[in-house]
Parts: C-alpha cells; structure tokens; sequence
C-alpha cells in the first residue's frame, strides 16, 4: 500500500466512484472496508495521516465499556462486547485478552462492583474472555505487586480486550486496499460539488504534498470526520447546527515498574465521573484518562495542566509505588467527537453511540461511535448510503473478514509481533541488510527496518508518521522519540528521494509535535 499507488489509481479512475469518504480514522477507514468488500468501488481521502486524530490517541482497549452499565445502556455495552469478539476472531495478531483488577478497599465494593461485574459477563454471553471472579488480598497483590496495600481488602478481576489502535487503523487501510478501494492521506477536501438540484456529487481536494488540485465525482459521500465533523458540515451548509461536543481525555506513560505485573487496573469512579485505567502497554505503564470539555478541536490538541495532576493525584491514590511529574515518559492527548445531547451536564454523562445524519444535499455524516463499535458503524452508514442510490444491495460481509495481517500466533514473532503475517517479510527485509536490524534507540523497541517497511508499504510521508503512528516510539518515550527523529529523517528520505533540507524539516516539525507529548 503506497501513497503514490493510491494517487495513480486515483488519477486513472473513470466517472464517478460509488461511495466517497472524507476522514481517515477508524470510521472512515472502517466504512472503506465494507464498502470495497461488498464490491463497491470506494474513495477514501484524509487531510493529514491516517489515525493522526483520535483513532491513534485512545486507551488501547476494544471493551464493552463497563461503565456504560452505570448509564443504563445496555444495548451498547451488549453490541460492544459482540464487536469485541469479532475483531479478536478477526484480528489475533493486534487484540488480545487483558486481565483487569478492581481493588477493594472498602466493605461494600467487592459485592457492589461483583454484581456489576457478574452482569457484564452475562451480557457478554458467549463472547466473554473470561468470567470475574472475588479475589483475596493476598491474590490481588500478587497480581497487582504496586497496589497500595494499606486498607486494602482484595478485588475482583474481570476480562475485557486490548489493542494498539494506530496499528489496527493501517491494518485496516490495508484491507481496504486489498479489497480494491483507493484511499489517500495528505489529501485535503478544499470544496464541495453539487449538480442544479444542490444534491452533493463530488468533491475537490488538494494533494497536501505537491499543491495539485483534483476533482472527483461520487455517488454519495460520506462525512466521518470526527472532531472535524460540523467543520465539514458547514461546508455543505454554513448554518448547520453544531452536531459535536468535543471533550479531551489524556494519557501519561510509565515504565513498567509503576505496574510491574500482567494485569491492569481500573477504578471505576473517580472524582470527575470517569473510569481510570493503568494498563501495562508495550513494556510502559499507560494510565489515563480525563475528560475535559474543549470548544475547538485539532489535530495536535495539547495536555492542560490540570489534567496532568488529576491523573497523577488519582493513581498516586492506588500505587505504592506513587509516580511524579518526573517520571513522565510521554503523554498524549486525544479528542472524543461526542454527540451533542440536549440536557447533558458534562461531556462524561454523554453516550458513545453512534448517530448518522443525513443532509438536504444529501451529505451523510456518522459521528460517535467508539473504536469498539467501527465495524457495525461501518455497515450501519454504508445501509444508509445504499438507501441514497440506485446501487445494487449486497450484505456486509466484515463479520467475518480476516483484517490484513491476520496470524494466529504472531507472538512468536517477539517484538514484531503486531505486524501479524507481515512480519516474516520484515525480517526478510532486515536480513538483507544488517544495518536496518539497529534499533532506533537503545530505550526504544522499533529498529531502522520499521521506518523502511512503513515508506514502502504503509504510506509514511513524514517523520510523526512513523515515529507517532507506524511504531509507537512517541507515545513510549517521548524524549527518545525526538533524539531518533534525525535517524528517521534520513532513512526516509532515502526511501522517499527527498534531501537534506527536507530532512532539516522533517526534525524541526517533529520536534515542534513532540514537544506535546512532554511534561509541562
């Protein structure tokens, strides 16, 4: 899958395309593997990298959301745990099973939290992990060694799904393309087409990359944009209401000696009405998360202080061993595109289903949602788009469509193991040259011959592709990220024929990027 493929495919393609999509994160990608796999002929356009916005900055969970019982919302929590077991059917290499500890300290949490949790197993039915179950003091610290042990009484454990959602979401761009759609990063919508009825029938976009401007027409196009969603709904109607209200949550990353053991954590209800997880992630300690109402999203959204100190006070409550500002290796921020309800007090009160709106010009606009959910959002808006031409019906068949890369004991393949089938490949690739087996970093887990297989096959234009996105060395260190970047810049610009004021660039971009990423 290369960029310049893509953009070929794109140049050589005659009439209109039957679906077009604007927004390359989990939605949109999503929504491109239904369509090219029920054999329509899709284009899918994002204004930046694939995953630059939220669907690469989440908790790495794919869970039912036992929170969501709290809220009442059974229906989603029950069609977030059968999603949950399709992906893991459908991708072994990239979903896997996470034991989580919720630890007592108090008489009433254990069967308060127990029954709670007892309920989310039957719901899960037989798509559940594995059933929850009391545990002793004793069994919980075992699990949990840095679990801060005055008052505690024990815990309870259940099971739920982790991920690593940048590698899911090119993965899933893979699949597409397999399944014959053309999608395109650095790809801009500047302008919306509509014939003498007003109904929308194309778009004209801007290739980021040389300036070139290309009309495309399409049957019927999609917005799922996310966070930029009501940006694009203006566009087509500039006195559309705000459908979004957009809430930031953050991260912060620990080596793994805050939680040393295989288990994770999770508080069920802290101050501010959110769930907190501390997830082992990669070999680092990944807690989080906020939720933080902002009036204008971005691609590059940045961590408020306050944020910083709510995490840092809330897991300081739960470990022994207590984290500081200073032992802060990255943090990361993402932006949940909620939809708006109409008496809701805080963004955290919001439900994560998914809503589609459809246009007087015919614009259809999916927003909400979850990563979990991708795949039924997916086949609920390409229903809708059906409903809007003169296409021939034909079921979705995702449920049961292996996502590239798909191997059923990609463990073996050590720390390559998230590149599933490909990673034989890779390692066919470093083999041929000694000098791409080099680590990135000595406190980084990536090697040289990742940044070469992301240029080549997974469209990687810039150093915070590879470096946020394709590995995840941004998100484990972020001081390391940014000593590797000229490393990075160079092997790209090999690949890519750039020179060296490109690569002068390249390092000066990232370092203004990853500076977010570092403690206040």
């Amino acid at each position: 899958m290369n960029r310049d493929e893509m953009r070929s495919r794109i140049e050589a393609h005659a009439g209109p395309w039957d679906m077009l999509v604007i927004g390359g994160g989990a939605t949109g990608v999503g929504i491109a593997v239904d369509a090219a796999s029920r054999g329509y002929d899709i284009l899918l356009l994002e204004q930046s990298d694939f995953g630059k916005g939220t669907s690469s900055r989440s908790t790495k969970l794919i869970h039912g959301g036992v929170r969501y019982l709290q809220q009442g919302n059974i229906a989603l929590v029950m069609e977030a745990l059968k999603e949950r077991a399709v992906l893991r059917r459908n991708a072994p290499h990239l979903v896997h099973d996470m034991a989580f500890v919720v630890p007592n300290y108090d008489w009433w949490e254990a069967p308060f939290y127990g029954i709670g949790l007892k309920v989310y197993d039957l719901l899960a039915g037989r798509y559940g992990f594995g059933p929850s179950k009391i545990l002793s003091k004793e069994e919980t610290l075992r699990r949990i060694p840095n679990i801060r042990r005055e008052g505690l009484r024990g815990g309870i454990i259940y099971h739920d799904g982790q991920f690593d959602d940048a590698r899911l979401l090119i993965n899933l761009v893979r699949t597409a393309v397999h399944q014959g759609a053309a999608l395109l990063n650095y790809a801009r919508v500047t302008r919306l087409m509509k014939n003498g009825q007003a109904f929308l029938n194309g778009v004209v976009f801007e290739d980021v990359e040389s300036g070139a401007e290309y009309e495309v027409a399409a049957k019927v196009v999609i917005n799922a944009t996310g966070p930029f969603s009501d940006n694009l709904r203006r566009m087509d109607d500039p006195d559309a209401p705000a459908m979004i209200a957009p809430s930031q949550g953050i991260h912060l990353v620990f080596d793994r000696s805050f939680l040393p053991g295989s288990s994770a954590i999770m508080v069920p209800h802290t101050k501010d009405g959110r769930v907190m997880f501390a997830i082992p992630y990669l070999g680092r300690t990944l807690v989080g998360t906020t939720d933080t109402p902002i009036a204008v999203s971005s691609l590059e959204p940045h961590p408020m202080e306050e944020e910083i100190d709510f995490i840092l006070e809330t897991a300081g409550a739960y470990l022994e061993k207590v984290p500081t500002t200073k032992d802060i290796l990255s943090i990361f921020t993402g932006i949940r595109p909620l939809v708006k309800a109409g008496d809701a007090t805080s963004t955290a009160a919001l439900s994560r289903d998914h809503t589609i709106h459809i246009s007087n010009s015919g614009m259809i606009t999916i927003a909400g949602g979850k990563w979990t959910t991708y795949r039924q959002m997916a086949e609920d808006c390409i229903d809708h788009a059906l409903a809007l031409t003169d296409l021939e019906i034909r079921p979705c068949v995702t449920r049961q469509l292996n996502v590239h890369g798909f191997h059923k004991t990609s463990e073996k393949f050590g720390s390559l193991a998230l590149y599933g089938a490909d990673a034989s490949d890779l390692l066919d690739l470093m083999r041929a040259d000694p000098a791409l087996r080099e680590p990135l970093h000595p406190e980084l887990p990536a090697c040289a011959g990742e940044v070469v297989w992301a240029v080549r096959f997974e469209a990687a234009r810039t150093v915070d592709d590879v470096l946020a996105r394709r590995t995840r060395s941004l998100l484990l260190n972020a001081r390391a990220a940014r000593q590797a970047a000229p490393r990075v810049a160079a092997l790209m610009a090999k690949e890519l024929g750039r020179d060296t004021a490109w690569e002068k660039e390249q390092i000066e971009i990232f370092h203004q990027i990853s500076a977010a990423y570092l403690p206040l």
